[in-house]
């Protein structure tokens, strides 16, 4: 039974021994890694080194080590300040992701729509629309381009009046009673015929008409003066 018991424990404690084994080659293993890898890194520092050295001397730049020691200085007073930049930068792009469909949307909208302008004609009438101004300010002198600024307000004030509904009917009816007259054709009236004319209910209208439109355009300029 004793001896069982050694047994057991001899078993156990290869077993405990096995493990310290095994944990202290895998140490010594991490340890190599660790020594290769600095190794290594020591290498690319030098030859990191060895290069900027190279190219420093060929472009014939120095470096003041106290500048260097100064600028380490200001970064390192100024972490607080850089980290603050980078999350506004952070925040800057982060906004860009999400505007950058909504403008690329806008951009296509504006696209098609300035299509449809141009299926319309927009494009092509304002293309024509230049040589008339053109032809405008050659035909025009300073002089009259004074006289033009200042009775700005009398001709949109004209033209907002002949723009109401009553004077548009007139004009369109004066224009279309003058379409049906035959000019080559009029006929010639004697004193007589006047006359007779005279006494018509048209021509009593017509009449009055004129002689009212005289009265007030004369009422009218004696206010103006």
């Amino acid at each position: 039974m004793e001896e069982k018991n050694i047994n057991s424990r001899i078993d156990a404690l290869e077993t405990k021994i096995d493990l310290i084994l095994e944990y202290v080659n895998n140490q010594r293993l991490n340890s190599s890694v660790v020594e290769d890898l600095t190794g290594d890194l020591a290498i690319i520092g030098k030859d990191f080194y060895d290069t900027a050295v190279e190219e420093l001397d060929k472009r014939q730049v120095e470096i003041d080590p106290e500048e260097v020691t100064d600028l380490l200085i200001s970064f390192a007073r100024n972490i607080k300040h850089f980290k603050v930049l980078m999350n506004t930068l952070e925040m800057a792009f982060d906004l860009m992701d999400e505007i950058g469909p909504m403008a690329n949307e806008a951009i296509i909208d504006f696209t098609k729509q300035l299509a449809v302008f141009e299926q319309k004609g927009y494009f092509a009438f304002f293309k024509d629309i230049f040589p008339i101004i053109d032809n405008i300010i050659a035909g025009l002198t300073p002089k009259d381009m004074k006289d033009l600024a200042d009775n700005i307000m009398v001709i949109i004030n004209t033209v907002k009046d002949m723009t109401q509904p009553e004077m548009l009917k007139s004009i369109d009816n004066a224009i279309k009673v003058y379409g049906s007259l035959e000019t080559e054709n009029i006929p010639s009236y004697s004193l007589w015929k006047f006359l007779r004319e005279i006494n018509s209910p048209e021509m009593k209208r017509a009449m009055g008409f004129g002689l009212t439109f005289l009265k007030n355009m004369s009422k009218n300029i004696e206010k103006q003066n």
